[in-house]
């Protein structure tokens, strides 16, 4: 158990095309949320949540905080959880991943490196979503939010704002292949009915 990193959960996602809020579908008995939560607990000392819907989640028992920025995505979800975390280090995990594991997240936990954030890439993507992300990135991640506030154009066209914060900042990405308890589909994303059957078919 961590008393030094907080868990930070993020549930902002619109959910537009599952056409219902993902983090609460059933799995196993349990929303999805529930197993994301109760894998936070036994990891952190300290979890908290950032939505901007808390009365949907208020049967967690965790704390729950809003973005500041409202409607910039994932980037805002992340500035807000680390504005309200207490600890220098912090573990940011979205809600709809609900195959990662605890041996995952304890080996970027515990991965070696003076990077202020510590992702993976894993079928094919930069993960950005699941990581360690120093409490001195929000200040960073204000700037670019606050640029998209006053429609200021940021790197290039197009591009990704986690993208451009994690490589003005400098990230360990880590390749999937070295580590041993990945496995492939294991960041399978939940935002459509499709992803959700393969969940559930992975879980009968």
């Amino acid at each position: 158990m961590y008393n030094d990193i907080t868990g930070i959960i993020l549930a902002g996602g619109k959910s537009s095309r599952m056409g219902a809020n993902k983090a609460l579908l059933p799995l196993n008995g349990k929303t999805i949320i529930e197993h994301i939560a109760s894998l936070a607990k036994s990891i952190f000392a300290n979890v908290i949540l950032i939505t901007n819907h808390p009365e949907e989640y208020s049967f967690l028992g965790l704390d729950m905080f809003k973005d500041i920025y409202q409607g910039k995505g994932p980037l805002a979800g992340i500035h807000s959880g680390l504005n309200n975390s207490k600890t220098e280090k912090n573990f940011i995990l979205s809600c709809d991943i609900p195959l990662i594991n605890k041996e995952i997240i304890e080996f970027l936990l515990k991965y070696n490196t003076t990077h202020p954030v510590t992702v993976i890439k894993a079928d094919g993507f930069v993960q950005h979503l699941c990581g360690v992300y120093g409490r001195s990135l929000k200040m960073y991640a204000e700037e670019i939010l606050l640029q998209m506030d006053n429609g200021i154009q940021t790197g290039k066209k197009g591009k990704c704002k986690m993208t451009e914060l994690l490589n003005s900042k400098g990230a360990e990405i880590i390749d999937c292949r070295d580590i041993p308890y990945y496995y492939e589909g294991m960041f399978l994303n939940i935002n459509r009915p499709f992803d959700y059957q393969t969940l559930l078919e992975q879980n009968k």
